[in-house]
């Protein structure tokens, strides 16, 4: 049975949502429901969620996909744990709730839609189908990411992962301790993705000029840390997991040693980067060949 996906980005936060994007889209197993642009504060751009919006445009012009859905998400985190972001892409995910059968919906930055989804119908939570999979969060058991500050996706809006976790969706977890291994060099990125197609030049050029404004000029590799959101849709078998108890998150956008009584998410411990890699790669060869 095909897998029906809605997918959250944050699409212009970074370099790695474009390829998580790009991964989903072309694969045949996954019935793509939906995109819906995230915010991702304000501290870099103004307008964050309008630029989401513009990226996830381009990328589906670079794929010939003009038959998907995209619906806004909301452009500020929620206020509180009780008032929704009302938005086109919350009411997307509702709708798509209501439907029979199983529904993945990947979060790629911040939870705000997932959390308004559900302030604005708490029904959703009731549907045994409906699986929320969430790249973000700090580390479990002490073990650190080499983190300076709170964890990025969850500092985005931190009420709403507390929401999330503490209603009775069923999430699986990426944390950042996962999703920073997902490594890639320039070297391979330039032999397996540029050559093919404008979508596989874009693809490389815009990774490298991320990194050299915002991280470092010489630097030759990145993580694609949200692409397991996509490769655990694909093949749940292909990453290692384990229940773990419901903490509160801080305000300092880390976990707080507070459990959440008789609540658990799954946390995944390691992923299939191979596969990962390799299949995306694949399918963006494919892409190119057939255009």
């Amino acid at each position: 049975m095909r897998r029906r996906l809605i997918i959250d980005t944050d699409a212009k936060n970074e370099a790695d949502d474009q390829f998580a994007i790009v991964h989903a889209l072309p694969s045949p197993s996954l019935d793509i429901a939906g995109i819906v642009p995230a915010h991702f504060g304000d501290a870099r751009i103004r307008h964050s969620m309008q630029d989401s919006r513009d990226e996830v445009d381009l990328l589906l012009r670079l794929l010939d996909r003009d038959d998907v859905v995209v619906a806004n998400g909301a452009e500020h985190a929620v206020p509180d744990p009780l008032t929704p972001v009302d938005s086109d892409g919350a009411r997307l995910i509702i709708s798509e709730a209501r439907k029979p059968g199983p529904l993945f919906v990947i979060f790629l930055g911040p939870l705000t839609d997932m959390a308004s989804a559900l302030l604005l119908d708490p029904s959703i939570a009731d549907n045994p189908d409906l699986t929320v999979v969430w790249v973000g969060g700090t580390p479990y058991d002490g073990v650190t990411g080499g983190e300076r500050r709170g964890e990025f996706n969850l500092s985005n809006d931190v009420t709403a992962a507390n929401v999330v976790f503490q209603s009775r969706l069923r999430v699986w977890q990426i944390p950042m301790t996962v999703y920073r291994m997902v490594g890639v060099g320039y070297a391979e990125l330039d032999e397996k993705v540029a050559p093919h197609g404008e979508l596989g030049e874009y693809l490389v050029r815009q990774l490298k000029e991320f990194n050299a404004e915002h991280v470092d000029p010489e630097i030759e590799y990145r993580s694609l840390g949200d692409s397991p959101a996509v490769s655990v849709v694909l093949n749940p078998d292909g990453a290692v997991w384990r229940h773990r108890p419901v903490h509160v998150f801080g305000d300092d956008a880390r976990m707080t040693n507070v459990i959440v009584e008789g609540r658990s998410v799954l946390v995944a411990e390691s992923v299939d980067v191979r596969f990962l890699l390799e299949d995306m790669f694949a399918k963006i060869k494919a892409h190119a060949a057939r255009r």
